[in-house]
């Protein structure tokens, strides 16, 4: 493979990395040579995971062509219920009830396969003339006001600007010498589909056990993903146990208001933690998505977070380069830098303090937070608030995020 040039270099094709190409290169077509490098690329990537995607995501996913290919693999998450219980309550009471819709006719979240999701957002990559190669980054450097990125299957890229969405063990950050703050919780979230005999109805379910939050997420027929939070060694138990010992610890937590259960497919545990990044840029660099920030899943934000990184670069990108100066503007990074630091550490910091309140048995912060969320069910404003916070289109969102091309 021969020497050649890039404005925007991206390492990781997820749903972050793709997002951000097809953003730039619909934005501003030929004038923008975007490339975006995963050596999963053209093959199945079968991770299981499933994403609760806020409207203001959806929307920037809609007005880049890759929503309107999910039809009705995309479920509406119609309301949600939140209960504060113990594994062997024979009722768990709903302190509090999230109903109705951001925009009529819109939900506050869909639910959709990670999967399915970066398979639309290839198409739309491919459609648009995006370059993607099938390798991933060795190494770069800035030289001569440029980025030589090598490649691992020995080609050589320049680039404007090198950009990681490389996941939360990005190789890409720790290339540019990009620290982390954080720490693990001690937890893993496990995940699974489910297949129940009734129908959901669109309605989301999280329960908050002394170990952790249960979510029970709707997906599109008549399954659902669990997001199971457990301690490192009872989760390294449970994904070990077969099929029926899984499913009956599955019962006790997950009830039987949906029918008989079956597992559709294997359960996986992904350790959990919070890690914030201390800088999301460095010299033609950028951060996006879980490079930049790993936080709890206890409310369903991180790929969300991510999605609003990619809605702040993607316009700082294409306003620099409409001016005629090149994508690593120094200028044009450190406003990325601005735009998406303060949101990300109040969401993160927000995270943190809910798991930690809800992560016990504690008797005194049970009675404490069970009346607090007794108190926002029973205040619509509050709660509206919280849902438009939640779909990321709160203050002044980027353009994307609004649904409008850059």
């Amino acid at each position: 493979m021969g020497h050649r040039q890039a404005d925007v270099m991206i390492g990781g094709g997820g749903i972050a990395g793709l997002s951000l190409a097809a953003a730039v290169r619909q934005a501003l077509g030929q004038d923008a040579r975007v490339v975006v490098c995963d050596p999963t690329f053209g093959a199945f990537k079968g991770t299981g995971k499933a994403s609760a995607i806020a409207a203001g995501p959806r929307r920037m996913l809609e007005t880049l062509g890759a929503w309107q290919g999910m039809g009705e693999r995309a479920q509406p998450i119609r309301d949600m219920i939140v209960s504060d219980s113990r594994a062997a309550d024979a009722v768990r009471p709903v302190y509090l009830n999230f109903a109705g819709e951001i925009e009529p006719g819109e939900p506050f979240a869909h639910m959709i396969m990670n999967d399915e999701l970066v398979l639309s957002l290839e198409a739309v990559c491919r459609d648009l003339g995006v370059e993607c190669v099938a390798a991933g980054v060795k190494d770069f450097a800035v030289e001569r006001g440029r980025a030589v990125v090598r490649l691992e299957d020995g080609g050589t890229r320049d680039a404007s600007l090198v950009v990681a969405a490389d996941g939360a063990r990005s190789r890409l950050r720790d290339l540019a010498g990009i620290r982390q703050i954080g720490w693990s919780y001690g937890q893993s979230g496990i995940v699974a589909t489910i297949g129940h005999e009734r129908d959901h109805n669109g309605r989301a379910e999280e329960h908050f056990l002394p170990a952790g939050p249960f979510a029970i997420l709707p997906l599109s027929g008549r399954r659902s993903s669990i997001v199971w939070t457990e301690r490192n060694a009872d989760a390294d138990a449970l994904v070990s146990l077969d099929k029926a010992d899984f499913l009956r610890e599955l019962e006790r937590r997950f009830g039987h208001h949906l029918g008989a259960l079956d597992l559709l497919d294997a359960p996986r545990a992904w350790r959990l933690g919070l890690y914030v990044s201390r800088s999301f840029i460095a010299d033609r660099f950028a951060l996006i998505g879980d490079a930049a920030h790993l936080i709890h899943p206890i409310a369903g934000q991180g790929v969300n977070l991510g999605l609003r990184d990619v809605a702040a670069l993607a316009e700082c990108i294409v306003e620099t380069m409409r001016l005629g100066l090149d994508a690593g503007d120094a200028e044009a990074l450190e406003r990325y830098q601005q735009a998406r630091r303060f949101d990300t550490v109040t969401t993160a910091g927000t995270m943190e303090a809910l798991n930690r309140l809800f992560s016990n048995d504690i008797t005194p912060l049970r009675l404490m937070r069970d009346l607090g969320l007794g108190i926002v069910d029973r205040l619509p404003g509050l709660k509206r608030f919280f849902m438009r916070e939640a779909a990321g289109i709160m203050g002044a969102a980027p353009r994307l995020l609004r649904g409008e091309t850059l």
